[in-house]
Parts: structure tokens; C-alpha cells; sequence
């Protein structure tokens, strides 16, 4: 389905569009903002699954922070002009943070192309293909239990298709944290998980002039 302004609603939730319990969307930074990266914050913090100790809820064990995560397999470049790419920033959650990516978009054409929608294309509100994980704004503040990096309800975003436009061989870049969706057992649930997103380039009236799906494999363990 072509996307428009009008017609584009991303939900976050094993069922696509969770409830209006927190709204999100209006605090996102820009594209290509200059969001900090405070490191990985330490080895020794209690595990993730907010009891202290074990491996309990399938965490790492006590003493070695909570899951980590890694990725484990990326997608070609798409046949378009933006050239998606996703690393690792901070591996392990802690009861200070959950884990982080960030996702960075680049054109690789001569010319300036414009392209949406922005925050699904830098993959923030999308969750996995299960359900049980999803990827969040790192400048927002989100419901979720101490030190589990679980929601506690689900997120929605505002009603709308936002584009933005990058320069020849200009890049845009943004921090995404991981996070579990509510009703989820484990805090952070280990196993492999797969982000796929539509990014699409489109014309000044919003109109799609291309797209492709790209996406990336990540493991919790």
C-alpha cells in the first residue's frame, strides 16, 4: 500500500497498534541529531529481570549486567537510493539502561532525496516480528519496570507521515533502545529476534516514488 500523511499510524504492541496508554512521537529528536552515547555503563549491576541474581527469566547470570545484544545478520543494501545500516552502541543492559542501537540512513544517490516515514525508517517504534520486542526513541521516557527494561503498557504514535530530506551522500543517524513489550514473561526474553522496516523515498507532495524493505537479526542472550 502506497503510505500517505494521511493514512500512517505506527502502534507499538504484539498487535500492531497497542493502546493509547503512553503517547509518543511529539519528543523524538531530528534527523542527524546529536543524541549521546553514555556507554555501556559497567559489568557489575544486578541481571534484568529486576530480582538480583540467577539467570532467572532466561537473563544472563548475576554479576555480568542483563542481556546483551548483538546482530547477527543484516540485509543488503536496498535497491533504492538511501543505504540503511544498524551497529551495536551499548551491548548490555543494566539497572541504569536497556540496550541500544543505532540506525543510520545515507544517500548514496548525487542528488537530495527525501524520505519517510522518518521514524520507521530509522526503525523507532518498530517491534520484532513476535511481538516481544520493540525499539524506542533513547531520548524519551517510556513505562517500563525498574531495572527490566519491560513496558508496562503499550505506546502509540501520533497520527502522522513525516519525511525528511537528506543532502547527496549526507547521512541521518538515530539511537534506539530495546525494550520488551508488555505481558512478556522475561524482562529482556533471550532468543534471536527480526526488525524489518518499509523506507521509502517520496516526491515533495508525499507522493512514493520508491521503497524497499530492509531489516536486521539481533540475539538476546
Amino acid at each position: 500500500m502506497t503510505p500517505t500523511r494521511r493514512g500512517y499510524l505506527r502502534g507499538v504492541g504484539a498487535a500492531g497498534v497497542g493502546g493509547l496508554a503512553f503517547l509518543a512521537g511529539c519528543a523524538s529528536g531530528g534527523p542527524g541529531g546529536d543524541e549521546s552515547d553514555d556507554g555501556d555503563g559497567g559489568d557489575d549491576l544486578p541481571g534484568s529481570d529486576g530480582g538480583g541474581g540467577g539467570d532467572a527469566g532466561g537473563t544472563r547470570p548475576e554479576g555480568t549486567g542483563g542481556p546483551g545484544v548483538s546482530i547477527v545478520a543484516v540485509d543488503d543494501d536496498p535497491a533504492i537510493a538511501i543505504e540503511p545500516a544498524v551497529e551495536v552502541v551499548r551491548e548490555a543492559a543494566t539497572s541504569e539502561h536497556p540496550p541500544r542501537l543505532r540506525v543510520t540512513l545515507a544517500n548514496a544517490s548525487d542528488e537530495r532525496v527525501r524520505t519517510g516515514e522518518g521514524r520507521a525508517a530509522h526503525f523507532e517504534y518498530v517491534t520484532d516480528r513476535t511481538g516481544a520486542l520493540v525499539l524506542l526513541p533513547a531520548d524519551g521516557s517510556y513505562p517500563a519496570e525498574p531495572d527490566c527494561w519491560r513496558l508496562t503498557d503499550a505506546i502509540a504514535t501520533t497520527e502522522e507521515y513525516r519525511t525528511f530530506e537528506l543532502d547527496a551522500g549526507a547521512s541521518s543517524d538515530r539511537l534506539v533502545d530495546l525494550y520488551a513489550t508488555p505481558g512478556e514473561d522475561a524482562c529482556l526474553p533471550v532468543g534471536e529476534y527480526r526488525f524489518e522496516t518499509r523506507i521509502a523515498i517520496v516526491g515533495d507532495d508525499d507522493e512514493l516514488e520508491s521503497s524497499a524493505t530492509w531489516g536486521f537479526s539481533v540475539v538476546l542472550e
